[in-house]
């Protein structure tokens, strides 16, 4: 018996479907957490400072170390050659420290994750696979806590991993949509899960909000209080992990060998297939290359949001804060009313006109006057009302247009570009700032992803891409 098949045949009555289904959104609620308080508010805003620190001691070690890394931008320009820190022999500004290792991240997860996708559907073990990958991440960013002074390269260490391990779980969580939802419900689902996990990732940011603000009051240094938030990020993650664990279930998988090398090496030969058969599916190859584009865009601006805020519009991280707070809450009714609108309107028209709202957006990064608290939180608004929305109606989509029994395999090559922020999109980011030291212009470039998006979106015949991976085209695409 394959080591994946139950000893009996599964329900699969509506009921027994909505009961995975709610222990499905749990997952988003859980991992939401890291993305939320590390990718996006903390670790950026509190590396770089980290990076300088290591910097100010090597190049300008006669200059009292706040000092140094409060005047750092001056003392660099001022000194040709100094103000760098060194990655594996490679001189990095530290502004730039952060898109580098997210850049990093990134490409280790375009080489690792259609391998944990083939060997998911390969071996069938997707509720053991998402838990290992959950808990992996859960520890490195718990490890995020030891962080302080000038101990750069161990956050880059860390994040990487955590980002990986968070990467490779949510190819597993993603490839359980397919299996517990038909076709008429998959915008509902997705929009619901990731309208969840919004929900949960602002619970927690909420609370790290008050223990950053109140840091002084409870005893606390202010870099003592960032790396407690960080921590927090991946106990709750490892806790509410305990939940989809415990609902969700396994499919059965054809016959095969069960032994743990027969299982790698079958997964490294379907993942070669997986990519030879994507010629079969040209439409979906479209759609699958839209989609990485577009979502280059967004997860780079997202990723990159507090550090454009603290570095380019001098903001402080209170108000950095409170902003994407507010982005988590109104994202979740933002999604909802996208999967609405996605009823009335269909889906495809909905995920373009977001793409239309996120160049305009992004655009205005060039008039965001700095200091200005108030633009910097309508912006924020703009975004959260379509955040939500494209990547979930995005991921219902993808789901059907792939072949059933095959969802993790090409959830893995959606996943290389999903959350945990692009590899092209960064890459540019860092390259803009190695450049030009301006985070405004890195930000607005990412317009270009927005339009290349757009029209390759455009042009690609979902129902014909739907009808020829073997799935039922819903009433209303």
């Amino acid at each position: 018996m394959p080591p994946s098949a139950p000893p009996a045949a599964l329900d699969e009555s509506p009921a027994a479907r909505r009961r995975e289904q709610r222990g499905w959104y749990f997952y988003d609620w859980a991992n939401s957490a890291f993305y939320t308080t590390v990718i996006s508010v903390f670790l950026g805003p509190y590396i770089i400072p980290v990076a300088k620190t290591a910097a100010c001691a090597k190049d300008f070690p006669s200059v009292p170390s706040a000092t140094c890394v409060d005047g750092f931008d001056d003392l660099a320009a001022a000194n040709p050659g100094l103000g760098y820190v060194d990655v594996l022999g490679a001189d990095i500004r530290p502004a730039a420290f952060f898109g580098l290792i997210t850049t990093v991240a990134v490409l280790v997860q375009i080489l690792w994750l259609p391998i944990v996708g083939a060997l998911a559907d390969h071996t069938g073990r997707k509720r053991e696979m998402l838990g290992g990958f959950a808990y992996v991440g859960a520890l490195a960013a718990m490890g995020l806590f030891f962080v302080e002074g000038d101990r750069y390269m161990l956050g880059g260490v860390l994040f990487v991993v955590a980002n990986l391990a968070y990467g490779s779980s949510i190819v597993v969580y993603d490839s359980f949509l397919p299996q517990i939802s038909s076709e008429q419900e998959r915008d509902a689902v997705s929009s619901r899960g990731w309208a969840i996990g919004y929900l949960g990732g602002g619970l927690l940011l909420a609370l790290n909000l008050v223990l950053y603000t109140q840091h002084e009051a409870l005893g606390l240094t202010e870099g003592m209080a960032v790396r407690i938030c960080m921590m927090s990020a991946g106990l709750w993650w490892a806790t509410f992990t305990i939940v989809p664990l415990l609902r969700l279930r396994n499919r059965p998988v054809p016959a095969h060998e069960t032994s743990a090398l027969s299982s790698v090496g079958g997964s490294f030969r379907q993942l070669g297939r997986t990519l030879s058969g994507l010629r079969k599916y040209p439409l979906t190859l479209l759609f699958l290359v839209a989609y990485l584009v577009y979502n280059d865009g967004v997860q780079t601006v997202i990723g990159n949001s507090a550090a454009f805020a603290s570095e380019a519009l001098k903001l402080d991280q209170t108000v950095q804060i409170t902003a994407i707070l507010m982005v988590q809450f109104v994202a979740f009714f933002g999604a909802l009313l996208m999967a609405r609108l996605a009823r009335s309107f269909g889906t495809k028209r909905t995920v373009l006109g977001s793409l239309v709202l996120w160049t305009v957006i992004v655009a205005t990064g060039l008039f965001v006057a700095e200091g200005q608290a108030l633009q910097f939180f309508l912006m924020a608004f703009a975004i959260a009302i379509v955040l939500g929305g494209t990547q979930a109606l995005s991921r219902s989509l993808f789901s059907l247009v792939i072949p059933k029994g095959r969802e993790a395999e090409y959830f893995s090559l959606l996943q290389i570009s999903d959350k945990g922020s692009a590899f092209i999109g960064a890459l540019t980011v860092t390259i803009a700032l190695q450049l030009t030291n301006s985070y405004r212009i890195a930000i607005v470039s990412m317009v270009i992803f927005f339009v290349v998006g757009f029209v390759l979106l455009a042009l690609t015949n979902l129902p014909k891409a739907i009808k020829a991976a073997g799935n039922e085209v819903p009433a209303r695409i």
